[in-house]
């Protein structure tokens, strides 16, 4: 797969991008740079560009320069957490201004809006990202950011983007999109319009559940992405040296996990929406998912890895199947080589809309037909 505005394949820009042999040494495999200082020179100058880590490192420049390319933008921030890298975002708002939020979205991104943005002074409106109509009347001339989640977390609805672009623009707002659940790989937003893409680097970019991080990535404006840096750099919320060189290693692989997981996770939801004790498969690669064109338009090599589940019964009956897995483990998160299933409902607690006989399955690079039996025998 090469998009159409990338310089190569997407795997080979997994694999090459913003890496090379090192110069001291020619080892393939980059060093680590765990230094916070970095020597001045006599005259007091910088000359190999690094200052202080927390400003700027080896390893983050690459795993930041590397995101870029994936997803096309100009500019990448390595940040500790995916929920930190929201939080630069919504630090671009300022007392008075409004942002208008994907309902269907994250729960901590929600309860940041809520808890911490909106204390600030910030007007938060939550709205159905997917209903063009209802977007449009939310957002008006005070609106500055619009968020949205595609698919969204977790019961894998649709935002189309080009016509939330259209309509954040059309009042001077900026469109930013999380991109967790889909990755550079299924979908590009950048073609779409958005303005600023966010990642959680834990779940799919990172791939082996072993590194917490986020990303946030800008199109092509350089005095956002000045202002987003300055932001990043003051609050502090930075990725670690080591943390950036796991990254960086592990999306050297994400095309070839992401091709697997997104073949094993259609395989697995049309097997699911065929059996009796399941009510409904939600997974926008199914024909029956209700915005299943907007996901054949927008997106591209797959449909992504994650699959919601409504088990025939109440909140018992899902947690029975869940406690019944073998090869699904129960936890969350989401993106690693391991296969997940959890019970959304009980994870985000009292005020979530999540059905309470949904279980959120992440698909990993098990074999599918494994993974099909493990789900068969714990439906029972």
């Amino acid at each position: 797969m090469r998009p159409a505005d990338a310089k190569h394949h997407f795997n080979t820009s997994c694999v090459h991008a913003a890496q090379s042999p090192d110069p001291a040494t020619g080892a393939i495999a980059p060093p680590i740079h765990l230094t916070t200082t970095f020597e001045r020179d006599a005259d007091g100058g910088y000359p190999r560009g690094f200052r202080y880590s927390r400003e700027g490192t080896p390893n983050r420049d690459a795993l930041e320069a590397c995101v870029a390319e994936l997803e096309g933008g100009i500019a990448a921030l390595a940040c500790s957490s995916g929920l930190a890298a929201a939080a630069i975002v919504f630090e671009l708002l300022s007392p008075g201004e409004r942002v208008v939020a994907a309902r269907r979205t994250y729960y901590g991104v929600q309860k940041q809006l809520r808890d911490m943005v909106a204390r600030r002074g910030i007007a938060v409106e939550f709205v159905e990202a997917g209903d063009t109509a209802e977007l449009a009347r939310a957002v008006d001339a005070r609106t500055r950011l619009v968020w949205v989640e595609t698919p969204a977390n977790p019961l894998l609805s649709l935002t189309d983007l080009a016509a939330a672009a259209e309509i954040a623009h059309a009042q001077g707002a900026r469109l930013a999109c999380d991109n967790t659940f889909a990755t550079p790989y299924c979908q590009r937003p950048f073609q779409h319009g958005v303005d600023i893409v966010m990642h959680s680097g834990t779940k799919y970019l990172g791939g082996h559940s072993d590194v917490l991080s986020g990303l946030v990535v800008v199109r092509d404006d350089q005095a956002l992405a000045a202002r987003l840096r300055e932001i990043h750099t003051e609050g502090g919320a930075v990725l670690g040296p080591f943390d950036c060189w796991l990254l960086r290693r592990s999306i050297a692989t994400l095309g070839l996990r992401m091709r697997q997981q997104c073949a094993s996770a259609l395989a697995i939801a049309e097997r699911l929406a065929a059996n009796p004790r399941v009510e409904r498969v939600l997974y926008p690669g199914l024909a029956t998912h209700p915005e299943h064109a907007l996901a054949r338009r927008q997106m591209s090599g797959g449909f992504g890895a994650m699959i919601s589940v409504l088990v025939r019964g109440e909140r018992e009956r899902a947690m029975a199947v869940a406690a019944r897995t073998q090869l699904f483990k129960r936890a969350t998160s989401l993106g690693g080589v391991e296969s997940l299933i959890e019970h959304r409902a009980s994870i985000e607690g009292p005020g979530t809309t999540v059905p309470d006989n949904l279980l959120r399955l992440s698909i990993g690079i098990e074999d599918p037909d494994d993974l099909i039996a493990d789900l068969e025998s714990a439906l029972g």
